[in-house]
């Protein structure tokens, strides 16, 4: 038997993709860009990857769970903040959008340390009532490649207290935050001011990112989620 201790558990929201071809399948599939399990692992983190279900599922999902990371993916549809959709607003995502966010409202509810990964971030906004920028330019490169910027952390946050110093990230986003949920604070910006990072600067420990630290060598934001999911 392996004498080395077991990490905690750590769910992360995954896509459902029609229609996906490896090998000789073409089928519907559930998927993960392996970055995010890798740096769960790295971290010191075991990994289960959730698949879109139905978000009465969601309560009974997070309790098993010891921490819980909201991956990144399309556009959250403006209707579930109160808006219409912009011309550049993606297509909705209308199941994964219910479930990830009865996830979140889970595992708020149950004390389950939280990271929101860019799309995951928004969601965390959306889900405490806050609304997004529909469009915001020079936060993307060409499609399907991550470009990079600095963020500044806000002292004494949380996200501060992981990654101190200023930092450049990998990012591919064009939405952002607007108005913030209830009880979220700003804990990192980019130099043209967007909010990098929210937090909830109490109770369980509660993070949203707007880069994309799984594209990254840097395991901070990911090591203090688990740090908090053994606590």
């Amino acid at each position: 038997m392996s004498d080395v201790p077991a990490g905690p558990l750590i769910g992360i929201s995954t896509y459902e993709e029609p229609g996906v071809r490896w090998g000789v399948w073409r089928l519907d599939a559930a998927l993960l860009p392996a970055g995010y399990p890798r740096l769960v692992r790295r971290a010191g983190g075991l990994v289960a990857m959730l698949p879109p279900d139905v978000p009465e599922h969601a309560a009974e999902m997070v309790a098993r769970l010891d921490g819980l990371v909201i991956a990144g993916g399309p556009d959250v549809e403006p209707v579930r903040y109160g808006a219409d959709p912009g011309p550049r607003t993606g297509p909705p995502a209308r199941a994964r959008d219910a479930w990830e966010l009865a996830l979140i409202g889970a595992a708020l509810d149950g004390g389950v340390p939280l990271l929101g990964i860019c799309r995951g971030m928004q969601l965390l906004n959306v889900a405490l009532g806050g609304t997004l920028v529909q469009h915001i330019d020079g936060h993307a490169e060409a499609p399907g490649t991550f470009g990079r910027h600095p963020v500044k952390p806000v002292p004494g946050t949380r996200y501060a207290a992981a990654v101190p110093e200023e930092t450049s990230v990998p990012a591919y986003h064009h939405q952002a935050v607007d108005r913030l949920g209830d009880g979220l604070v700003p804990s990192a910006y980019a130099a043209d001011g967007t909010i990098e990072a929210i937090e909830l600067p109490s109770g369980v420990w509660t993070l949203g990112v707007q880069w994309h630290p799984e594209m990254a060598a840097d395991l901070r934001v990911m090591r203090a989620l688990v740090v908090s999911a053994t606590q």
